[in-house]
């Protein structure tokens, strides 16, 4: 028998950091994002020889444990860890003997939610073989906790969502910690509109997204009302991009693009950094009108708005960076699961 899952990653376009802790715990945060065709994939393999052999096969990485009711989470596969403690702690009662391999599209700190989307996915493989009776939001919820609460690692709440329900949400976070999922009905023509002139672009440099989270946490736990009043103006960006794509005026993502971009860098040092300010700014000047860094920011991913056929020259532009132009699709899944 062989288990296996994919969870797609996503493209924040607007309103992120407003789901980070205490922000969102204060004043409620308010995200858009869209998921695409790249992914987080999982595969589960029960054995019976009382071990537990974890694999990434595209960088060679193995290592094999006996079996046990918890175990030690840390390596290069403490998450695959951390979701089998929680497994075992939570549902089963008893160790589980398995091999695990895992796979993401995108590198790690590259801005597309790569680390809570591997959680979500390899959580959705366990529930695939255990059968365990949860839905979209508990198989969400459960990934925010173990990889907040109990990996200790620092970030958003949007990603899990984002991942597990699929397609262009609208997130509401709520100070009492509830997440609401808003799916929009964003016209097919609008969609491909977007896909075709929001170019995704790889700067070939990553970051720790934890030191910039833990950052911004600081700022609002500390009052800094200038950080607070640019995550408030970044807020107001998710609901503005969220009308202008349900009225089809695409065109007009560059310019909200462009406000929270502004905004955002405002928000804690670290976001931004001249190497990628050079970028945004050659896009810029050859014909994009907005943009942004994926993520947290400090490298990895930015998109920009191109209307017409200005990407071709905001491609060309981009070359003597030494990046990566990638093409994609948004889609409308989630986390899918299934077992051969």
């Amino acid at each position: 028998m062989i288990i296996r899952s994919k969870a797609p990653l996503r493209l924040g376009l607007a309103g992120g950091g407003t789901d980070v802790s205490p922000y969102s715990d204060l004043y409620g945060g308010a995200i858009l994002n869209a998921t695409i065709n790249m992914y987080a994939y999982t595969t589960i393999e029960p054995i019976e020889d009382e071990k537990i052999e974890f694999l990434l096969p595209d960088s060679n990485l193995a290592e094999s444990c006996s079996t046990s009711l918890n175990l030690a989470a840390d390596g290069p596969f403490v998450m695959q860890k951390g979701v089998y403690n929680r497994i075992v702690k939570d549902f089963v009662k008893k160790p589980l003997s398995f091999r695990i391999s895992s796979h993401v599209d995108a590198p790690a700190g590259s801005g597309l939610g790569t680390s809570s989307t591997l959680v979500v996915s390899i959580l959705g493989a366990f529930v695939e073989w255990l059968k365990l009776p949860l839905g979209e939001y508990d198989i969400a919820r459960l990934a925010y906790m173990i990889e907040r609460e109990d990996l200790k690692m620092a970030g958003g709440k949007q990603d899990q969502y984002a991942a597990t329900f699929g397609g262009v949400n609208f997130m509401e976070f709520s100070n009492n910690d509830k997440v609401i999922v808003n799916p929009l009905r964003i016209h097919q023509r609008y969609r491909d509109e977007l896909a075709h002139n929001l170019l995704l672009f790889y700067t070939q440099t990553s970051r720790i997204s934890a030191d910039i989270i833990e950052q911004q946490a600081k700022n609002v736990m500390e009052k800094n009302k200038s950080s607070i009043q640019a995550m408030h103006k970044v807020k107001e960006q998710a609901i503005w991009m969220k009308e202008a794509l349900l009225k089809g005026e695409i065109d007009e993502m560059g310019k909200i693009l462009d406000f929270g971009w502004k905004y955002k860098k405002k928000m804690t040092s670290g976001i931004s950094n001249p190497f990628l300010d050079e970028i945004y700014e050659a896009a810029i000047q050859a014909g994009a009108t907005g943009g942004k860094v994926s993520g947290a920011g400090g490298g990895g991913f930015m998109s920009f708005y191109c209307p017409g056929l200005t990407r071709y020259n905001v491609e060309a532009s981009l070359d003597k960076f030494g990046g990566e132009v990638k093409r994609y699709e948004f889609t409308n899944e989630g986390l899918r699961t299934w077992t051969i």
